[in-house]
């Protein structure tokens, strides 16, 4: 027997009892002929105390970090306890030991604030695994897939599982597809979700299914992308929106219960994408914090006017807003102090290329009741008093403004918002805000391709009231004029986000289930019916065979844990992530095979010509 208990089960009740124990040396302190030892494993760490009697062992075992070993001794009370850890009032005074296997130095300190970075540290993931941020980590990873699994389980659901090899379809990112050796010239494809399949289900009368699933996109990365990610995907037959949203949203209470020992108290708040877009300049808002977006471009019309405290306020001449499409305002709590060095930062990081504006403007709504601003010769102190007041500016407030074409300004203003609600604090890791996301537009309009392209996916269903619509008009558009015109610009999905804390956590829809309102989906996607039949002619074939009316969501589960977990990327919260590149630098992979694997799958590499 290696070990009778964990590094991190002893307790003072253990005192006088004989224990073994084994695992990784975290660190040794040697005071005189005493030595002392942190021993770690998964549950905690224990310190051992190695006594004047075991030195010469102690000096030929030559002890060092990450060595492997096993400690025979007696548990007693520790004189100089640790409140730090739970087993902080123990202590192993050790009678013997093994080294069960050495240990070459660490490149890195396998601890919390450990010294190494990013790239050495995938390099050595099994030694960053040690760590006990990561294992906080997986634990919770571990937590919400067990909290999901249970509740899913006790309301009906059948873990069903798909196939990873299936045909290509791209739709949205590009797949990665796979050589077949028996089938010359011909490739599989990874999933980039079980979305056919769980129809199919469906089809097939298993009427609530559900899989925590990997699923592989091939496109470019960031902290909140992999190349292959894990959903918990889910379908229900016989359903409608309002079942899915109550459904799911009773398994994200369970989750929150169940790993986060928290409450959400009442219906989770619900608003509409053109809401969100207005208010928020994009569809995932973190509603943790106000400072809505206000439309105030009539207060620089030239001769307009804006109404505010039921008077009339002349507007005036000053070009930069007058010219502009659209003028976009936020009102920042408290930091109408901020001074000119600090207004000038924010100007510099709204001109960075990532954001793309020329300049910022602003008022300051002053304790004082005082109005100061970026453009006083243009305005009055009543007149700045009135735009900062349509704002919704207090005093202490600092009004901050940007202006130009509709789709970019409102962009920019939704980054600067989170930027200065991350400066003043606002998006606290330990608060979370729910929301579902509704209504969103069906379509969307490639102006490149001239053609109508899915916003969610083909087999989102209209909202039944525009079913019709659909059905009665031509997707074919002339020219781009023509888009803004065309009935299926006004068309709504039967579709549906969870955004929590700003990310968007889950998606879905319900289905389309009939033969003729999916090819008419396909058509208006630009797809001719022998593409679509080749396609998804299995798919297609099925719905003639008695499909259900039905519906599902999809949850990014790393995404969840990250948001849960209080990070920003996802990629702590997977065991072996990819680099920002694609790459397991770890294993290094992707990497080169052999020609004789080339010639079995009846493949040539051809260098790319410069």
């Amino acid at each position: 027997m290696y070990r009778s208990h964990t590094c991190g089960e002893l307790r003072i009740s253990h005192a006088g009892q004989q224990v073994t124990l084994a695992g990784w040396i975290q660190s040794i302190r040697k005071f005189g002929s005493i030595t002392f030892t942190d021993l770690r494993d998964r549950y905690g760490i224990t310190q051992l105390v190695f006594g004047e009697e075991l030195n010469e062992q102690l000096s030929q075992a030559s002890l060092g970090r990450e060595f492997v070993i096993q400690a025979k001794g007696l548990v007693r009370e520790r004189s100089n306890k640790n409140n730090n850890i739970p087993t902080g009032a123990v202590e192993i005074a050790v009678s013997s030991f093994s080294v069960l296997n050495k240990a070459a130095t660490p490149p890195f300190t396998i601890q919390d604030d450990t010294d190494g970075g990013d790239d050495l540290r995938m390099k050595f993931r099994y030694l960053d695994l040690r760590r006990n941020e990561l294992k906080r980590n997986l634990e919770l990873r571990y937590a919400v897939n067990r909290s999901a699994r249970n509740y899913l389980h006790e309301k009906g659901f059948m873990d069903i599982e798909t196939p990873f090899l299936i045909k290509s379809t791209p739709e949205g990112a590009r797949d990665f597809v796979v050589p077949s050796r028996m089938n010359s010239g011909q490739f599989y494809a990874l999933p980039q979700s079980p979305q056919t399949f769980k129809q199919l289900l469906m089809v097939s009368g298993y009427d609530r299914y559900y899989q925590v699933v990997k699923c592989f996109r091939d496109e470019d990365l960031r902290a909140d992308r992999q190349p292959e990610f894990t959903q918990i995907d889910c379908e229900m037959a016989f359903v409608e929106q309002e079942d899915i949203l109550d459904m799911f949203e009773g398994m994200i209470r369970a989750i929150f219960k169940d790993v986060k020992n928290i409450d959400i108290p009442g219906k989770v708040e619900r608003m509409t994408w053109e809401d969100a877009m207005w208010n928020y300049g994009n569809d995932k808002p973190d509603l943790r914090f106000g400072m809505k977006l206000l439309n105030i471009k009539s207060a620089f019309q030239k001769n307009g006017k804006l109404e505010a405290n039921g008077e009339l306020i002349a507007g005036t001449n000053f070009g930069v807003f007058n010219d502009a499409e659209t003028v976009v305002a936020i009102a920042v709590p408290g930091t109408a102090e901020y001074t000119r060095k600090q207004t000038d930062e924010l100007t510099e990081w709204v001109k960075r290329p990532q954001i793309g504006m020329k300049g910022l403007a602003f008022i300051k709504a002053n304790s004082d009741g005082t109005y100061k601003s970026s453009f006083d010769k243009f305005f009055n102190e009543q007149q700045l008093k009135t735009v900062a007041d349509a704002a919704g500016a207090k005093p202490g407030d600092l009004v901050l403004i940007l202006a130009g074409t509709e789709e970019r300004t409102r962009k920019a203003m939704s980054e600067l918002r989170l930027e200065m609600a991350e400066r003043l604090g606002l998006r606290k890791k330990d608060e979370f805000k729910l929301l579902w996301v509704l209504d969103f537009p069906l379509f969307e309009y490639a102006e490149e391709e001239n053609r109508w392209v899915a916003r969610h996916h083909p087999f989102t269903s209209p909202k039944p009231d525009q079913i019709r619509t659909m059905i009665g008009n031509s997707p074919v558009i002339e020219n781009a004029a023509e888009y803004l015109k065309h009935p299926y610009a006004n068309i709504k999905a039967n579709a549906y986000d969870m955004v929590l804390n700003g990310n968007e956590i889950g998606g879905g829809s319900i289905r389309i289930f009939q033969r003729d309102l999916q090819e008419k989906m396909f058509d208006a996607l630009g797809m001719s019916r022998e593409e679509a039949n080749h396609k998804f002619g299995f798919l297609l074939g099925a719905f003639e065979y008695g499909a259900p009316p039905h519906g599902g969501i999809a949850f990014g589960f790393d995404r969840l844990c990250a948001v849960l977990g209080g990070s920003e990327s996802i990629r702590d919260f997977i065991a072996f992530p990819k680099n920002n590149s694609g790459r397991d630098t770890m294993l290094d992979a992707p990497s080169a095979i052999d020609n004789q694997q080339l010639t079995e799958l009846g493949i040539t590499i051809k260098t790319p010509s410069a």
